[in-house]
């Protein structure tokens, strides 16, 4: 070994022990002839001294070294002077005097610092990744999610699951996003296709008498990306025979419950038990299904309230079949036209008309440009409604309700964060319950499955399929956190008969069907247990916990925003003779024509 101690292992026990150390350069510091160098590994930091008393040789060695350069040192542990401690790290009580230095390798200027945190470009990070990830805040990244992920197979193995891998080149299956299609050199003109998750698979390990299967799965989505997606992405695949919906949910809170006071002691979970609250109620009160519970500014909805108000918006909206909600942003009362204005302009690029508002100052001084249009009467009791008092900023949009509910939902996350209220060491878990099992799709004129087609109905709502099938409810659940969905889940179907319906309903010939999903069509009809499971997706649960703004920073090598490997840069062309060997031939579109 190159090391005897790690660089965050020296404590004052330690002194006068030799010990050999190697790490990078983290700093270096020339205080009158003494050189000082903060020696980095991925454990710590320790402070070596080189005194050109003791080694004139050494001391000229070490003037060249600059930081990033990878060491050996040989020395003496001693203990700081009192007034030099370092009470902000962990070996700050001790340094090493160094009687030998060993160059191990030396370092190019760098293209960005890695001793201390700088606005640098995003792309020139993923370029030098394997730079970037030297860094302080991204190594306790990964520990992090080292950590997260130990937890998580250590629980589940303790709970009787066992973990299955499952094939990366499989069939390709509609599950809501392109697939990436892999050909085959061997089967000229047909194509694997990357899993966009393991859904059928794990269906057929329950079909298989498993009964608790779980894997640390790898899933990939050829889908347009923004901060919390990546083409390829992992998340925690569980699946469980014989449960019904209260189960999975009770055995998942457990497992977040008791990881985050392991992994994260230091943030308070917010609910215990966690709420479960229907999808209905969530759109209702948070204007989305993933809502942020930290807080509390619900919508309040004025719908009924704005039917003959004498305020033509927000008559209009409702005539026209629309909706009319409002939010209460406490404190904000004092904001000026300007900032409202600003306000306003954010409301319509969300896809809102505009926004109105109703000001109460500190003073009780009221405003608003629809005061006038309403009777006293009516204005004492909107203020009533919205529960407003001095100091308060009431805002309200009239649209399309799922214009409102957007709009309002961004809105109060936006004002949440302005006031504070999204603390990030609080976590605030619930369950979203009841959604609905189809959405009517006006493009192609029939139902599509919200969920997947694999979900079971409620089996209250059973008879409604061949009535109405809009008001069928899933047996789904989602798990959120702090704004973000983070798993999703439900008990799936495990009648061949329910699944061909369901097919029937989202528009699949039995041709097709038997096409697509006859392995698990099949199986249907050989003993399938009922069985259920959730995919919490780990990238974003980490992102969370690391208080970062996107899923990049807690992936070892990441792909942009586009998509695109910067540091390897691909996808790229194949090699000669690739696409030969493969039957293929590459046919790029037309450049698009200048107006």
């Amino acid at each position: 070994m190159y090391k005897t101690q790690t660089c965050g292992e020296l404590r004052i026990s330690d002194v006068g022990k030799t010990v050999i150390l190697a790490g990078w350069v983290h700093r270096y510091r020339d205080h009158g002839g003494v050189y000082f160098i903060d020696l980095r590994d991925r454990f710590g930091l320790t402070q070596v001294v080189i005194n050109p008393e003791l080694s004139q040789d050494l001391a000229n060695l070490v003037q060249d070294v600059r930081v990033e350069w990878v060491l050996q040192v040989t020395g003496e542990v001693k203990p700081r002077p009192a007034e030099a401690a370092n009470e902000n790290l962990v070996t700050g009580a001790i340094e090493v005097h160094a009687e030998k230095v060993t160059v191990l390798n030396t370092c190019k200027p760098l293209p960005f610092s890695i001793n201390k945190e700088e606005n640098t470009d995003e792309l020139i990070r993923l370029k030098y990744r394997f730079l970037d990830l030297r860094r302080e805040r991204l190594q306790q990244n990964l520990e992090l999610r080292h950590r997260v992920i130990k937890y998580m197979r250590d629980f589940l193995d303790d709970h009787g699951f066992l973990e299955i891998e499952t094939p990366i080149l499989f069939k390709t299956t509609p599950e809501g996003a392109r697939d990436y299609l892999v050909p085959s050199r061997i089967y000229p003109g047909q194509f694997y296709a990357l899993p966009q998750s393991p859904q059928q698979l794990k269906q057929l390990l329950q079909v298989a008498g498993v009964e608790r299967y779980f894997q640390i799965a790898r899933c990939f989505r050829d889908e347009d990306q923004r901060g919390d997606r990546q083409p390829e992405f992992t998340q925690l695949d569980m699946e469980m025979s014989f449960v019904e919906r209260d189960d999975v949910l009770d055995l998942v809170e457990e497992l977040f419950t008791t990881l985050c006071a392991k992994v994260v002691p230091e943030k308070e979970i917010v609910f215990k038990p966690w709420p479960k609250i229907t999808y209905q109620d969530a759109m209702d009160r948070f204007g989305k299904d993933a809502p942020d519970m930290r807080f509390g500014m619900e919508l309040v909805d004025l719908t009924d309230f704005a039917k003959g108000c004498g305020f033509s918006v927000f008559e209009n909206a409702v005539e026209s079949g629309g909706n009319v909600r409002a939010i209460n942003a406490k404190t904000l009362g004092s904001y000026t036209r300007k900032q409202l204005d600003e306000l306003t302009e954010q409301a319509k690029l969300w896809g809102a008309k505009g926004l109105a508002y109703v000001k109460i100052a500190p003073d009780g001084e009221e405003s608003s440009p629809f005061k006038k249009f309403l009777s006293a009467e009516k204005w004492d009791a909107l203020l009533r409604l919205l529960d407003a008092e001095k100091g308060d900023l009431l805002l309200f949009v009239a649209d399309k309700k799922a214009v409102v509910y957007d709009c309002l939902a961004r809105l109060r996350v936006l004002l949440g964060d302005r006031l504070g209220l999204r603390d990030p060491n609080k976590l605030a878990f619930c369950w979203i319950v009841d959604f609905p099992l189809f959405e009517w799709s006006e493009d192609e004129q029939r139902w599509d499955a919200t969920h997947h087609a694999f979900t079971r109905p409620v089996k209250a709502d059973m008879e409604l399929l061949d009535t109405d099938p809009g008001k069928v409810r899933g047996a789904q659940y989602d798990m959120v956190l702090n704004n973000y969905e983070v798993a999703s889940g439900s008990i799936r179907i495990h009648e061949r008969a329910l699944q061909e319906k369901v097919f029937s309903l989202i528009g699949l010939s039995p041709e097709i069907a038997r096409e697509r999903f006859h392995q698990i069509m099949d199986a249907f009809e050989y003993g399938a247990p009922p069985h259920g499971g959730i995919a919490p997706g780990i990238d974003r649960f980490v992102m969370i916990l690391a208080n970062e703004p996107n899923i990049r920073e807690v992936i070892a090598f990441p792909k942009s925003n586009a998509a695109r490997d910067v540091m390897s840069d691909a996808p790229s062309e194949p090699m000669p003779g690739q696409l030969e060997e493969l039957h293929l031939k590459v046919v790029l579109p037309e450049p698009k024509k200048q107006a």
